[in-house]
């Protein structure tokens, strides 16, 4: 069977969704190539502004990893951009001159920020707040300025406010209407929100029309058209996104707003679908995540050859967090003409609810303080539901704790708990009683409710509840290693010591797995089984992530990264020799002195991998690897005049003892041999710092995103001693961290009090470091092993992509 070419323009969450759908129907009719502008897998935009506020990272917010596409055969561009649809000639062509032909091809191209067409808007220091680019320029700004001004009060401007506030900057926000989220709340939700956020530190300046962005290179304030003036270091527009239509216009293709579709999400030109933010659909563009959703339900549909009614426009609705305070609203929730509102409002707890009714209909909903009736209201409104036999007070519910005792009962199943995906009471409560469903984490997995904005997760735990009875269990609760099972890391590991277990396979098959696993679950198993079994365990390269398995770093252009080992970042004539013939024989376009102190080679090919490294004749840096990356050091006692220590030495002896350690996230160490610092030891995961009679080490640091300074574990008088506990303590680290844990959110998350504990015990620290040597003598370099094995070129290129 031939497969049809199918492209997809944009990577975000609505393109990627109708990808997933089609996947869903027909896994095998599409030949399936994706191009997206960013240099990142498919993440969830909607929580930036967790990122921002420092809730998590945004490794935690991609919905498909490198795997996922690797996995389904998708054919992934990063990074690059379609400047054209040729329907004539059925290709499209990108900004980096590739031609790709397409039966089908669907554009997503979402939409762009509104930037102000404001004097001084290109001033450094002015940025948006639409992708992971503008999240990192405004966690660098906080960093080394003070004064941020935020122009827009609606959901996405208090939501950046909040994340700098959390980065300790002093935030004003310019909104130009009287009240805040006025297309979302009413004036009294929005004076209510305002009040919320003042008592949380953030100031407002309402009804205020910014004239002008002021400065030399970077901006250094703003001014108002009434004259006056605010000083900031820091503005971020989020006055609101339009449709990214270029592309489209460029193409030929019909458009108002946005991109003209019909109801099978089709343009004007045949073959070519709009969907999401971009498309415009009765004159309507959407940008709310659940109608995106329900568009690319309707066009895999279509596009896979299976009936549907089409997509008929959506009822809007809004249920979230705006920093801490829930608010919601839906449909048409302003009273006046022919529409009257009932409201109840407790001020003392800062509760306000209000339904909008025409005739005996409610058309409209605003909650405040309170949201848990949201789902059960626009149910109602979608319905368009007659409330002439209802009492209407009641359809707000008293105010009190007794309000939401009996919600989820008197939920009918079509009631909507997810509105993202569209997930009903009903298929959560089947996914509970025929596929076993105990957790909200396995539901997430069955169902995909509360797996984008996770507004609805006390909401679905209320159903697991009320589903399960008394066979609820609290306790079980707790976070799963991902969707495939409900079992937790301390469950997963304690099983696989217990039972013996030896093999991924295995694993799934006797611990009762839901399906073959997943990107997420199968790289943590092969990390655990070979952290409990480190001589019996083969490692499957499957079952790594894609630059394990390729022993670089992948780029977004398709070339990757390597890095040769450099011990204590020393080097020597011969190294750079070779690096050089290397860098030469290869064209490898770019040479990078790291900040570890190693030299990276950007731009190699992926068919030239195998000979690269084999005419290094080095050992790989692990720069890809949850493993040991780097020791950096300071040229020490033996040249500086201030070193109190020999740096190198320790630092080179450190990486040789742990070099290719697996662990459940990268470790990076530095030492320093004097206070001085200047290896930046007490920013990294063990740290070292020579003082007079020895060193001072440091756990727990991170130079990334959320930065942290390392805590004092120990000062310890010899290179001997430095290295015991070094052992000890990462071996902990190895056997109680989660996979993906960094030592940054371990030592929190454990503390140091209880480690210290632990290494305190001279016993333990002997059966730690017992079983460090056990793990480290089976390391071989990857590199060296295969080109020992392998003999010819050919042989290398099959293992590399087999692997």
């Amino acid at each position: 069977m031939n497969k049809k070419k199918l492209v997809l323009i944009g990577n975000g969450m609505a393109g990627v969704r109708a990808v997933e759908e089609i996947l869903k129907i027909s896994k095998d009719a599409f030949d399936i190539t994706i191009f997206g502008t960013e240099p990142h897998p498919n993440y969830n935009r909607i929580l930036l502004s967790k990122v921002l506020q420092g809730d998590t990272e945004v490794k935690d917010i991609t919905l498909n990893d490198w795997n996922w596409y690797e996995e389904n055969n998708i054919t992934l561009f990063t990074g690059e951009t379609v400047t054209k649809i040729d329907s004539e000639m059925k290709v499209v062509r990108s900004d980096k001159g590739r031609i790709v032909p397409y039966d089908e091809v669907i554009i997503a191209t979402g939409s762009v920020p509104f930037i102000l067409p404001l004097p001084g808007a290109d001033k450094e220091g002015v940025t948006a707040f639409r992708d992971i680019k503008d999240t990192d320029i405004m966690l660098e700004a906080s960093k080394k300025y003070k004064k941020a001004a935020v122009i827009g009060g609606g959901l996405l401007g208090l939501e950046a406010a909040r994340g700098l506030l959390n980065l300790g900057m002093d935030v004003s926000v310019i909104h130009i209407a009287p009240t805040l989220m006025e297309r979302q709340l009413d004036e009294t939700a929005g004076k209510l929100l305002q009040n919320e956020l003042e008592k949380q530190g953030m100031k407002f300046l309402l009804e205020a029309s910014t004239a002008e962005i002021y400065g030399e290179d970077r901006v250094e304030g703003l001014k108002f058209k009434d004259g006056s003036q605010l000083e900031a270091d820091l503005v971020v527009m989020a006055v609101g996104i339009k449709p990214n239509i270029s592309l489209a216009v460029e193409s030929g293709l019909d458009v108002n707003r946005g991109i003209i579709v019909n109801d099978f999400l089709q343009t004007n030109i045949p073959n070519v679908y709009a969907v999401g933010e971009c498309a415009e659909h009765n004159g309507i563009p959407y940008g709310l995540v659940a109608p995106l959703y329900e568009q690319g339900m309707v066009l895999a549909k279509h596009i896979c050859g299976k009936a549907t009614d089409g997509y008929k426009g959506s009822v809007l609705s809004t249920q979230l967090k705006v920093s801490g305070v829930e608010v919601f609203s839906a449909g048409d929730f302003m009273e006046g003409d022919d529409k009257k509102s009932l409201k109840i409002f407790d001020e003392q707890d800062g509760i306000y609810k209000k339904i909008v009714l025409r005739g005996n209909k409610i058309v409209g909903a605003v909650l405040f303080g309170d949201s848990k009736e949201g789902s059960r209201l626009f149910s109602m409104i979608k319905k368009e539901a007659d409330i002439s036999d209802t009492e209407k007070i009641t359809i707000l519910q008293p105010i009190g704790e007794e309000a939401g005792e009996s919600l989820v009962a008197s939920m009918p199943d079509d009631e909507i708990i997810c509105g993202c995906n569209g997930v009903s009471k009903g298929t959560i409560v089947q996914a509970i009683k025929e596929q076993g469903c105990t957790t909200v984490d396995a539901i997430k997995g069955c169902t995909s409710a509360s797996r984008s904005c996770g507004g609805c997760k006390p909401l679905v735990a209320d159903v697991l509840q009320f589903t399960l009875g008394s066979d609820f269990d609290a306790s079980s609760q707790k976070e799963a290693i991902c969707s495939c099972t409900t079992l937790s890391r301390d469950e997963v590991v304690e099983e696989i010591r217990a039972k013996g277990l030896k093999h991924i396979k295995e694993v799934m098959n006797v611990l009762g797995w839901e399906s073959e696993g997943c990107s997420k679950c199968r790289p943590a198993l092969n990390y655990y089984l070979a952290m409990v079994n480190p001589i019996g365990y083969e490692d499957e390269r499957e079952s790594r992530f894609v630059n394990e398995r390729m022993h670089a770093n992948i780029q977004k252009d398709g070339t990757y990264s390597v890095v040769p080992r450099m011990y204590g970042g020393v080097t020597n004539a011969s190294e750079l020799r070779r690096i050089a013939d290397v860098v030469e024989k290869y064209e490898i376009p770019l040479v990078k002195v790291t900040g570890g102190q190693r030299i990276d080679l950007f731009g190699v090919k992926k068919d030239d991998l195998p000979r690269v490294w084999q005419d290094l004749d080095m050992n790989s840096g692990y720069a890809y690897g949850k493993s040991l990356r780097t020791v950096k050091t300071c040229v020490g006692e033996t040249f500086c005049r201030f070193g109190t220590q020999d740096s190198m030495g320790l630092g080179i002896r450190l990486e040789k003892k742990f070099e290719g350690l697996q662990t459940p996230h990268k470790v990076k160490m530095a030492v320093s041999a004097c206070p001085r610092s200047c290896a930046e030891s007490g920013f990294k995961d063990i740290g070292f710092i020579g003082i007079d009679g020895g060193w001072e080490l440091y756990v727990g640091g991170n130079g990334g995103t959320h930065v942290r300074g390392g805590d004092l574990l120990y000062k310890v008088k010899t290179d001997d001693e430095a290295m015991e506990i070094t052992g000890a303590y990462l071996q902990y680290y190895r056997e109680t961290a989660t996979y993906l844990e960094r030592t940054s959110a371990w030592i929190e998350r454990v503390g140091l009090a209880h480690v210290q504990s632990v290494l305190d015990d001279k016993q333990k620290r002997i059966e730690l470091n017992a079983r460090m040597d056990e793990t480290l003598s089976v390391y071989k370099d990857p590199w060296k092993e295969i080109i020992e094995d392998k003999k010819t070129t050919k042989e290398l290129f099959e293992t590399v992509e087999m692997s």
